[in-house]
């Protein structure tokens, strides 16, 4: 039989070990239950989109930054350097923990009840993104920057609805022997006087619906076919009448022009696409920035080959890049090179279309696939 101060003790025990458990279940019930389900809940599936969209963001970014610098470097004479992105693996892992733990005197014989706590909580998260690079190098390099673009991928663009003019005069060297502007040691090499205004036409007949492009199969090999239909208008039909005698075509029976890469074109069915590679259009770019006159007087670069206040349009910038010493604060794209920014401004929408469509045209070089041999066809009668 317990004496009354033990019973008392003992009830003091029972109590204070009831509060202790209450309490605990008051302050860390809800992390009790939430440690099982960080267990068992993804937490992948809610990060695709904010993921998907951060890196799409980065590498377009970088993408934009990569090219416009190799187009610096090149006007420095420097040699042009590219990295690709080719995988992005991100790893996630998330943990929680969560202890309690009492001690009460149960010694009968002490003096004084007493009891103590412990408690301990803790969480987890780690975010491991891989990122792998590839240097463009060997093939790669030579297929994405000294291999001209495929023809047909140039007027599938045009079939795309970019402006025949813009893609033509960036892509192309000549037609049928019909040359282009263009730069050799930083100097312009003019056009032939039948050039400008043959891709003025061109860009008509597009507007008016008269220029369509069929992709037909024929076994493993596709074969595009370029249509150039008569239209209701004069104007119509005089820019084709124009576009066939300038480039000395006049369509078979079956009214189909052969488009094969050349300089020159072997009959009249056949039209000579002389393209461009990207390099050359990176330098046709890099001839038009605006550099500080200072770099010019010490000898690191050479003088502007196109000036943005050039009389004729096309001898303009075709994109148009500045320089100062200090950050731009409203730039499209804006890079740094040794001492000094250079920048596309965010307001300029012509040079910011431009500039996009360029890497376009890379993606058309990287493809290494053999040019395609689309065909012209013109309705006869």
């Amino acid at each position: 039989m317990l004496q009354p101060p033990e019973r008392t003790r003992c009830r003091w025990i029972v109590e204070s070990w009831t509060g202790l458990v209450k309490w605990v279940r008051a302050a860390f019930g809800p992390l009790l239950l939430l440690a099982p389900l960080v267990g068992c809940a993804s937490i992948g599936p809610p990060g695709v989109p904010r993921d998907r969209t951060d890196y799409l963001s980065a590498i377009a970014e970088s993408w934009k930054e990569q090219t416009l610098l190799n187009v610096v470097r090149l006007r420095y004479g420097d040699a042009p350097s590219f990295l690709d992105v080719s995988s992005v693996i991100t790893n996630y892992a998330a943990g929680s923990q969560v202890s309690a733990g009492g001690i009460i005197n149960s010694n009968l014989t002490g003096v004084a009840p007493w009891n103590s706590a412990t408690f301990g909580a803790g969480a987890a998260y780690q975010d491991r993104p891989t990122v792998s690079y590839t240097p463009l190098s060997g093939d790669k390099f030579t297929r994405s920057l000294l291999r001209p673009i495929p023809p047909s991928g140039i007027f599938q663009l045009t079939q795309a609805g970019y402006p025949a003019d813009f893609v033509l005069q960036v892509t192309v060297r000549a037609l049928n022997g019909i040359k282009n502007q263009s730069i050799s040691g930083g100097q312009i090499q003019h056009d032939d006087p039948e050039f400008y205004p043959l891709l003025e036409a061109l860009r008509r007949l597009q507007l008016s619906g008269s220029v369509s492009l069929r992709v037909e199969k024929r076994g493993t090999e596709e074969i595009g076919k370029l249509i150039l239909a008569r239209g209701r208008s004069g104007q119509v039909n005089a820019d084709l009448k124009f576009v066939l005698d300038t480039l000395h075509l006049k369509p078979g029976k079956d009214g189909e022009i052969t488009i094969v890469f050349g300089a020159v074109q072997r009959n009249e069915q056949e039209l000579a696409v002389l393209s461009r590679s990207m390099a050359e259009i990176l330098i046709d770019l890099a001839a038009g920035i605006e550099v500080p006159a200072a770099h010019v007087a010490e000898g690191r670069t050479i003088a502007s080959a196109r000036v943005a206040r050039a009389e004729h349009p096309r001898d303009r910038p075709l994109v148009r890049i500045l320089s100062g010493p200090a950050a731009p604060a409203n730039a499209f794209c804006a890079v740094h090179y040794r001492d000094t920014w250079y920048w596309i401004d965010d307001s300029d929408i012509a040079s910011k279309r431009i500039f996009t469509l360029l890497m376009i045209f890379f993606s058309l070089a990287e493809t290494g696939t053999t040019p395609q041999v689309p065909a012209l066809t013109i309705p006869v009668g």
